[in-house]
């Protein structure tokens, strides 16, 4: 069997790291997977990039020109909604023609168009489309929030400065609701959350949405020995360590100012803050205590970096399936995040983390004080790895790919 994955990068984003790993995952039981990006980051011989980077720039740049110019020339909410009105052709390459099955990921900011979506379904190859946000579903955002529009057909979208019953998101919705017939798709959401969320909506309806998550090599990630790990970093062994990690630190939809509330109330001497990513001292300097922004970390360090921390925090106000609650509890270390989206499904709340209230920075410096304090440390690390054993490993998660691929037209 031959699947195409269709992806915007390779390993840039927690959904292109996923699809990365699914690619991998397939390869390890023997499918022939291969994995087509406009973005291309690393030098693995799977992975093919289409469109050169003048197109590339284009496309991206009409997509989100257009977005500014209809919403009136507001930044605001510009990267938090797509419309697809641009993307590369990848129906007449060899590699498209060869596969059996064509697997769509994140395939925004100029990679597909609805249009070559619609070519993609009426080629009559078998489309399978894992869902990393809800764009899949809505009219043009990545995340609708509170609002559900999209249990209809969109419009009055609260993203736009022009909203109307006719505005932007409508039209798109339309469109993709006329393209989405030109043939089947299985979606794949990584979230039980987000599949309720699918099935409200009309463009899921005549397709099928089962839930699977995304996989992680758990012998990558696996538990060391905590004071080796502190050491590499050469971080302190006689503190206990609060870890977080994101690609952009600083990023509001990641809660880093219901962390910085939280951390105000902890006043143990004891706690050190570590804040791993790109502009990782904005958050530092607000922390109050000792507080250390590590900034970017090869991901191959990434495992040692998990285990020399005691617990992970997610503030995260907007998430799916985290990449690194994941890797966290694949090494051993327990995590406390808010209870939205995916997170509740993979913290079982005071068996390997702790899920606190959404929004409620109270609660989460409680989760903090108690996984590290009250908590038997041992049984959550064993607990916590167990449940990616059991649930996320590439083994299990491949499986269940391959009995999708394997379904008949219905």
């Amino acid at each position: 069997m031959q699947v195409l994955i269709i992806s915007t990068s390779d390993i840039h984003g927690g959904a292109a790291i996923a699809a990365y790993r699914l690619m991998n995952a397939l390869n390890a039981h023997g499918v022939e997977a291969k994995m087509m990006v406009r973005d291309k980051r690393s030098d693995n011989k799977n992975i093919i990039q289409v469109g050169s980077k003048i197109q590339n720039k284009w496309n991206f740049y009409k997509e989100r020109g257009h977005i500014f110019l209809k919403n009136r020339f507001s930044r605001e909410n510009l990267f938090d909604i797509s419309i697809a009105n641009t993307g590369i052709s990848i129906t007449d390459t060899p590699e498209f023609k060869q596969a059996h099955v064509i697997h769509l990921h994140w395939i925004n900011q100029g990679m597909l168009s609805i249009g070559e979506i619609g070519k993609i379904l009426a080629s009559g190859k078998k489309v399978v489309w894992t869902m990393h946000d809800m764009w899949a579903f809505t009219g043009i955002c990545h995340h609708a929030g509170t609002c559900t529009h999209f249990h209809q057909s969109c419009g009055n979208c609260p993203y736009l400065k022009t909203a109307s019953k006719n505005d932007l998101s409508y039209r798109i919705f339309k469109s993709k609701q006329s393209v989405f017939t030109h043939g089947m798709i299985r979606f794949v959401a990584c979230s039980n959350w987000l599949r309720n969320l699918a099935e409200k909506s009309p463009l899921t309806k005549g397709h099928k949405i089962v839930s699977i998550p995304n996989p992680i090599d758990t012998r990558q990630y696996f538990p060391k020995d905590r004071a080796e790990s502190k050491q590499i970093f050469n971080l302190p062994t006689d503190k206990k360590i609060i870890l977080f990690a994101a690609a952009k630190a600083s990023d509001k939809r990641k809660g880093m100012d219901y962390l910085i509330e939280a951390a105000k109330t902890i006043e143990d001497k004891n706690i050190m803050f570590l804040i791993a990513g790109a502009k990782g001292d904005e958050i530092a300097q607000q922390l109050p205590g000792l507080s250390v922004n590590i900034g970017y970390i090869d991901p191959d360090k990434m495992p040692d970096l998990y285990n020399a921390a005691d617990v992970f925090v997610t503030p995260s106000l907007q998430e799916n399936l985290p990449n690194t609650i994941m890797e966290s509890m694949a090494c051993g270390t327990p995590c406390v995040g808010f209870n939205i989206g995916g997170i509740p499904e993979m913290i079982t709340h005071k068996e390997n983390g702790y899920v606190a209230e959404y929004k409620n920075a109270k609660d989460l410096a409680n989760g903090l004080l108690w996984t590290l304090f009250e908590a038997d440390h041992e049984n959550f690390a064993i607990n916590a790895r167990e449940k990616v054993l059991t649930e996320y490993s590439q083994e299990e998660v491949a499986g269940r790919y391959l009995k999708v691929y394997g379904e008949q037209h219905q």
